[in-house]
């Protein structure tokens, strides 16, 4: 099976110490025609379910926990039972969004994620947030850091 790198934009608001402003977020789909993660839930989930389809959503893999970039994870989780994983240092921020509803897994600095052929390595990044991560895929030249506008090739 061929891997595919789908990309969409969201659009929602990100709140924080006391502020709230209009953004767009990223969403990247990366997999093959069987079995896929997303790499950011913002905003809407219905449309990243369109994006998914019809591949298994295999996870849910957060860059970090502003809102902006988890508020529509929980439902996405919800609709295809994928699991969300965050890195630890990012749970303040989580409960911010979802106080009743903890991340299913925990990503590690180093920890690899296999999905359609492709492999995945943590890189733990704190700075934007503290459990800020970037997803790295060297064998396609893919760098997922969440803030920059663009898987980095």
């Amino acid at each position: 099976m061929m891997l595919t790198l789908n990309h969409l934009v969201t659009s929602g608001t990100f709140s924080l110490d006391g502020g709230t402003w209009d953004v767009d977020n990223n969403v990247w789909v990366l997999g093959d025609d069987a079995e896929c993660v997303v790499i950011d839930a913002p905003h809407d989930a219905d449309a990243i379910l369109a994006a998914v389809a019809p591949s298994r959503l295999t996870a849910i893999l957060c860059t970090h926990a502003h809102d902006d970039h988890i508020d529509a994870a929980a439902a996405l989780a919800a609709a295809t039972n994928a699991p969300i994983w965050l890195h630890p240092a990012d749970r303040e921020l989580w409960e911010l969004t979802y106080p009743d509803r903890a991340p299913d897994g925990d990503l590690a600095d180093g920890q690899r994620i296999t999905v359609g052929g492709a492999e995945l390595t943590v890189l733990h990044t704190p700075g934007h947030s503290r459990g800020a991560v970037c997803f790295h895929a060297p064998a396609q030249g893919l760098l997922f850091s969440g803030e920059i506008g663009r898987a980095h090739v």
